[in-house]
């Protein structure tokens, strides 16, 4: 599988209108070559340079969707809270079911878009990263990343 964005590439700097420096909207994610025996796909966005790159002390989710169509090709901007039954959001380490980006601390992270084709949907509605990881385990057929990151203004 491949996971790209039109709005940074791989390793590149995600703009700021996707973080809490800006509008906070959700990027644009696309994505290509999903088994065709999949019958769903699993999103998982985290920062594992919290709070400090220099010396991180966990991963900060950001973002988690589940059960989005397996025929689907990716998400447009602004897909903060997926709806007419394509998808669950998770919560994420807000406690926000929705996209809250990038606002690191201190120095420049890295934010791992993560695109995971299940051979099962999840079907709960607003699931933890753990919980998801917990119901992938054993069902994940193919994996996707991108990387992005982000450093805030001085």
């Amino acid at each position: 599988m491949r996971l790209t964005s039109n709005a940074f590439p791989e390793g590149g700097e995600i703009p700021t209108q996707y973080t809490q420096d800006g509008p906070g909207v959700s990027p644009p994610l696309s994505w290509s070559d999903v088994p065709p025996n999949a019958e769903s796909l699993a999103l998982i966005v985290d920062d594992p340079d919290a709070p400090d790159p220099a010396a991180p002390k966990r991963t900060f989710v950001h973002w988690v969707v589940t059960d989005l169509p397996p025929e689907s090709t990716g998400l447009p901007e602004g897909a903060d809270h997926v709806t007419g039954g394509h998808g669950h959001v998770g919560l994420n380490d807000y406690a926000h079911a929705r996209w809250d980006g990038p606002a690191p601390p201190k120095g420049r992270h890295r934010y791992i878009f993560k695109l995971y084709a299940l051979d099962r949907t999840i079907e709960l509605e607003h699931p933890t990263k753990s919980e998801v990881e917990r119901e992938m385990r054993g069902h994940v057929l193919a994996e996707a990343k991108l990387i992005g990151t982000y450093e805030r203004p001085r």
